[in-house]
């Protein structure tokens, strides 16, 4: 399931992706072009077939600039940019859970641990480094999400009748969630920004990918029959990106 993002793709026949500048380059197995995706707050990723030449790449890009100025114009303007602050504290609606974060700065620290002391995340360590913050912030919420989504999943999953193998909780760039030929279903912890509702739905949309892996018809028949609203759902989670902190780093 995709998150927000304004894409282009155009067939071209290619052949190691190499980072270009003010770009970041996704190889994908499954990719039979090269695309390009501008995100809300303006990141741009290039996405290509395996065994892309990074002139190739850039080429691509380059035709395409005004483009993705274009994209980043349109996004701009319906969202004004906010500035990089650390959080003083995090409400995650999905799961109706807020929490205080305290930093505790250790001169001699090198990294930056978390630690839960009831509704309080404690920071410690080399605390003055933005980045090991958000770091150790971004594997708090994976590992709470991991233990909320899991008991939700597992109860969608009987009420449905559509099973699962394994469960896995990441911080995707580029998806709320998804479903593996192999029976993994991977659930964005962005999702606990969103409403209860929202996480419900993307755990419905995704067990059902278990049974039909694609969105044909019959597919949408079966999330039907187990969220009714799932049409206003799917079209929300478009503009659902605008839930997310700035401090992530991620939409």
């Amino acid at each position: 399931m995709q998150s927000a993002a304004t894409q282009l793709n155009l067939f071209s026949e290619t052949v190691e992706p190499d980072p270009v500048s003010g770009f970041s380059v996704r190889e994908s197995g499954r990719a039979k072009r090269l695309s390009i995706k501008v995100f809300p707050r303006g990141r741009v990723e290039v996405v290509v077939p395996k065994r892309t030449r990074p002139a190739e790449v850039r080429a691509f890009v380059e035709a395409h600039r005004d483009w993705i100025e274009n994209a980043r114009a349109t996004f701009a303007a319906e969202h004004v940019p906010e500035p990089f602050a650390l959080p003083s504290s995090v409400h995650l609606p999905a799961i109706e859970r807020n929490f205080c974060v305290r930093y505790e700065r250790d001169s001699g620290g090198k990294s930056v641990r978390y630690r839960v002391v009831g509704n309080t995340v404690v920071l410690s360590g080399r605390t003055n480094d933005e980045s090991l913050c958000v770091t150790a912030l971004k594997r708090w919420l994976a590992a709470l999400a991991k233990r909320e989504y899991a008991p939700r999943l597992k109860s969608l999953s009987a009420m449905t009748g559509n099973p699962y193998k394994k469960l896995s909780v990441r911080g995707q760039r580029t998806c709320w969630g998804s479903h593996s030929s192999t029976g993994t279903i991977s659930l964005n912890y962005c999702l606990l920004f969103l409403d209860s509702a929202h996480l419900r739905y993307v755990m419905i949309h995704e067990l059902c990918h278990g049974r039909y892996m694609n969105h044909s018809r019959r597919f949408w028949s079966l999330v039907g029959q187990f969220e009714p609203d799932y049409r206003r759902l799917d079209k929300d989670l478009n503009h659902c990106w605008k839930r997310i902190p700035t401090w992530l780093g991620i939409y």
